[in-house]
């Protein structure tokens, strides 16, 4: 009877638990398809063949959006095709909705929003400047719907898809992190600019106000003219004719050479370092694959590293030919190379170094090698391998030793 009971109680108590266990399979479910959604969607996975065709979907998919736009502007053409013009529209409307949808539904995957609760996560997303180009590239669709808007503002609108490209072009993409990074010194230049047109239209009025009413009458029209000048391309259709008016023209072009320049200057020292980080992060990386640099200390690392060049190399590559003078050698971070010689075949993979003998003795290389996969490499030239010596001998002659453990004779 006890063991009766006990079996009878235990039922329940089984059921209880799997009852319990079956949300906690379907939220890992969930959890694991949303993952893989975040995979697909998300730049930066480009091996992984979905992501690579939803990648390349959705940058046709801009790229036909904009010649639709051209198109649509020729009337031969809206007339003919006007039909197919409008669900076109349609589709591309559906498919921006759903991708923008699965990247808000995501986001507690990205990495740095991990740890916060859903609907925060969400909303810290959705304020991203990224975010916020993929909503406009089809809110306005749908605000059409409810509000009565000029079609032709509809379709000017539309251009904005193009900045979808910034997400899969990394010129873009880092054009967009400079002027994020520089905003507060662009717009202190913009600042200045005004400052310039302000005070340029202002004195214009007053000099040329009573000779030229229809022209210089307000600050208005003379900042037309301001801009004209400021920015150097003075259109000729209005001029000073005093000479006091000359005089202020004259000091105005000169002002704005130097605030036009500004901003060209701060864009581009912007990217100068943006691309110095992005190297320094990139070769920081490879390094760390590679054992013979990654027993350097964080010291002579700093020296060396600027004097690596890194390389990709797709299959089938002859990264070295035979015969080639022994004038650098190289760091595998990844991939798989291979030569062929009288002795046999040998492979290299990440973490060997090779080319270390021909460019420390001067000679050449007696065997071609190939790469066999996808490869990344770090090259150091015999003239930088030279200049380091002269400058830092104990760093060269550390390199040399760690360097005799991976010596091979090619």
């Amino acid at each position: 009877m006890i063991s009766m009971r006990s079996e009878e109680e235990g039922k329940p108590i089984l059921q209880e638990r799997l009852d319990r266990s079956a949300p906690v399979s379907s939220g890992v479910h969930r959890k694991s398809l949303r993952k893989r959604v975040y995979e697909v969607i998300e730049t930066g996975h480009g091996e992984d063949l979905a992501s690579k065709v939803f990648d390349t979907f959705i940058v046709c998919l801009i790229l036909l959006n904009v010649a639709a736009f051209v198109a649509e502007t020729v009337p031969a053409a809206r007339a003919r095709w006007s039909h197919w013009f409008y669900w076109f529209e349609i589709f591309s409307v559906a498919i921006f909705t759903i991708e923008y949808a699965l990247r808000i539904w995501t986001a507690i995957e990205v990495p740095y929003l991990a740890r916060k609760q859903p609907w925060k996560a969400r909303a810290k997303l959705a304020r991203q400047p990224a975010l916020i180009i993929d909503l406009a590239a089809f809110l306005p669709f749908y605000l059409s719907g409810i509000f009565t808007i000029d079609l032709r503002i509809l379709r000017t609108l539309r251009l904005l898809r193009f900045l979808k490209l910034s997400r899969y072009s990394p010129a873009m993409y880092t054009l967009v992190r400079v002027l994020s990074n520089e905003r507060k010194a662009l717009l202190g230049a913009c600042l200045l600019l005004a400052t310039a047109l302000l005070f340029s239209a202002t004195l214009m009025y007053y000099i040329e106000g009573d000779a030229q009413p229809d022209k210089f009458g307000s600050v208005p029209q003379a900042a037309w003219w301001a801009i004209a000048t400021l920015t150097t391309v003075g259109y000729g259709d209005v001029t000073p004719i005093t000479a006091l008016g000359k005089v202020v023209g004259g000091f105005t072009m000169v002002v704005g050479l130097c605030v036009l320049a500004l901003p060209v200057a701060i864009i581009s020292t912007g990217f100068a370092q943006e691309l110095q980080r992005r190297d320094f992060v990139v070769t920081w990386s490879l390094m760390s694959r590679v054992p013979l640099l990654a027993r350097l200390n964080a010291k002579e690392a700093a020296q060396i590293m600027p004097l690596l060049q890194a390389h990709n190399f797709p299959p089938n590559v002859e990264v070295v030919k035979r015969g080639a003078p022994g004038d650098a050698m190289y760091f595998i971070a990844s991939g798989i190379l291979e030569t062929q010689s009288n002795e046999g075949r040998r492979t290299y993979s990440a973490g060997d170094v090779f080319g270390v003998g021909a460019m420390f003795d001067d000679g050449v290389h007696d065997d071609a090698i190939i790469t066999t996969s996808k490869c990344r490499l770090l090259k150091l030239q015999r003239e930088d391998f030279h200049r380091l010596a002269m400058m830092q001998p104990h760093i060269a002659s550390h390199i040399r030793s760690l360097a005799s453990d991976f010596v091979e004779d090619v």
